[in-house]
């Protein structure tokens, strides 16, 4: 049941990308030993959990997600001695480690690929998707990251397409194949022996696929995800993932869940299942996106009634089983306070923290993505050479060649563009924001010289950073608001986000203005209670003397614990 009690429920979730992270060797890069000299400023956060983007040996076409060696450190983060020695450092401080697990493909210099591409007849050439070319050109596949968006490369060696839902540089493994399962397996203990706690499954679901390779039914992306998410396998293989690996250990899975609707989900976590412990949803990632466009930003944004409406709904779907994730953003989205909040000077920070607010009050594992305790913001490059994405350039080349419209393109990518969660972290208002003394690589935010940085935000008292610290600090001291009933005041209101999070004789109150305006917001007269204690608010409060009438600032989060 989804009330039983774990430490990845109640735990809070930092994710950090290496590169990004903090520079210790002066190459432009981050590297673990850049995460081992932060490691008691992360534990200062009141985060439990950290979330290791991939640091295996890759030659970088997709930032570390196409994978060489999975059971050695890319030579550009450090050693294994260096990773043994941030793990430790982690578990001195109470800390528990999740990797990046990528097992849907690998990189075409990983020595399975070579082996594989060698000859028809190698030992390997079934650990990947080939089609031969005497068969004629594949059926069609949709592609991420391909110039031409087309997922099969043929390959003059022997004569044969391989198939990568991702970059030409990720052929995608066979799990069809059980040495392919076991390969993965054996890794995975290693990890687990070392002494991480747990995976982060990357486009887990896609791991199935049918090996006639049918035609299939699909125009648009959209259509090709839920089609790759719903292999005929993938509920066999996540089993006996759990099974062989998982279940041996006191660990936990989180997938992402691409193409995964609201009506499966329970048949990838409930409990009885056995397979993955919670997943990330995309439904709120496409929601300020065009429709039918899995990059483009929808004009005018979100409505928050829709909003509201994807939160309450998954909600329900792990009301009574399963478990579920909470999160506004990660490496491959833009930051969370310009896309969901606002990230002018005069509302910036009443929106990152309105934010934290809403993370940390609702049911689920909630995960933040570095630099987002500080609250920073979209860097919103406007020239392609300060771009280092693959997912960006590709697609730059693509709308080029189609004699497409660049400026719209670029204008959209400031908004869209996965490198604007990218940028290096802003530590202090030294050259390159504290992160290294070399050249990065990538282009940092300048806005680090205005206050969004580490050290700044230490020295003020009422910061962004300060108040995620209390705002984690007051979900620890509160079970409720980890397990409790969630149910959302108002639903049809289009400026205020209310809801109450309840457990036995417990009960809170969570009021958030999402709008820039003052707003004047009543409760139901259904919802009763004696007395009502302030707990944290992060701006003055203009008016709650009545029960049942508020004043909210722009922007302005409360929280309230009620009593009768």
């Amino acid at each position: 049941m989804s009330q039983t009690k774990t430490w990845w429920k109640e735990g809070i979730v930092y994710q950090i990308y290496p590169r990004s992270f903090n520079d210790t060797n002066g190459n432009g890069i981050g590297d673990l030993r850049g995460i081992i000299e932060k490691l008691d400023y992360i534990a200062s956060l009141g985060v439990t959990i950290i979330w290791l983007n991939p640091v295996y040996d890759s030659p970088n076409d997709d930032n570390g997600y196409d994978i060489r060696d999975y059971r050695k450190i890319m030579a550009e983060f450090g050693t294994m001695e260096d990773f043994d020695e941030l793990l430790s450092g982690m578990k001195e401080r109470g800390l528990r480690l999740i990797m990046d697990l990528v097992v849907n493909h690998c990189s075409d210099e990983h020595k399975w690929f070579k082996e594989s591409r060698s000859s028809r007849d190698n030992a390997y050439r079934d650990y990947f998707h080939w089609w031969p070319a005497e068969n004629g050109t594949p059926p069609k596949r949709w592609s991420y990251f391909d110039v031409e968006e087309n997922a099969w490369k043929y390959d003059e060696q022997t004569d044969s397409y391989y198939l990568h839902y991702f970059a030409v540089k990720q052929p995608d493994l066979k799990w069809e194949n059980p040495a392919v399962r076991k390969e993965v397996y054996d890794m995975m203990h290693f990890w687990f022996k070392k002494g991480v706690d747990g995976f982060r499954m990357d486009v887990i679901p896609f791991i199935s696929k049918d090996t006639s390779y049918p035609e299939i039914n699909a125009t648009e992306p959209h259509e090709y995800i839920a089609y790759y998410a719903n292999g005929p396998k993938v509920h066999e293989y996540l089993n006996e993932l759990n099974t062989e690996v998982i279940s041996k250990y006191d660990a936990f899975t989180v997938g992402e869940g691409p193409g995964i609707a609201i009506d499966q989900a329970l048949d990838f976590v409930h409990e009885d299942r056995k397979e993955m412990d919670m997943f990330f949803h995309f439904d709120l990632m496409s929601l300020d996106r065009a429709p039918g466009e899995v990059f483009k930003m929808r004009e005018g944004g979100y409505s928050l009634v829709e909003f509201k409406k994807v939160f309450s709904d998954w909600d329900a779907a792990f009301a009574q089983a399963g478990w579920g994730s909470l999160f506004l953003a990660n490496h491959d989205f833009p930051r969370s306070v310009s896309r969901w909040g606002n990230d002018s000077p005069e509302h910036w920070k009443n929106s990152a923290t309105l934010l934290h607010t809403f993370l940390l009050t609702m049911r689920g594992t909630p995960y933040f993505y570095q630099g987002d305790e500080i609250g920073m913001t979209n860097v919103c490059f406007t020239d392609i050479e300060d771009y280092r994405d693959i997912n960006t350039i590709n697609r730059y080349k693509t709308v080029q060649n189609r004699g497409g419209n660049l400026e719209a393109f670029m204008q959209s990518e400031q908004h869209a563009a996965r490198e604007n969660a990218r940028t290096p972290m802003q530590w202090d208002t030294s050259a390159n924001a504290g992160f290294t003394s070399a050249t990065p690589w990538i282009k940092v935010n300048p806005d680090y010289e205005d206050g969004v940085n580490v050290e700044a935000q230490l020295k003020t008292k009422h910061s962004v950073l300060s108040y995620f610290r209390e705002i984690t600090a007051l979900r620890k001291a509160h079970p409720a608001l980890v397990y409790g009933d969630y149910e959302c005041i108002r639903p049809e209101h289009d400026r205020v986000y209310c809801y109450t999070r309840t457990q036995e004789d417990q009960r809170f109150l969570i009021l958030l203005n999402f709008s820039d305006e003052v707003e004047r917001f009543s409760l139901p007269l259904s919802l009763s209670y004696n007395r009502k204690i302030k707990l944290i608010s992060n701006d003055k409060i203009l008016d709650d003397k009545t029960f049942k009438e508020f004043l909210l600032r722009p922007w302005q989060a409360i929280v309230y614990k009620l009593e009768n």
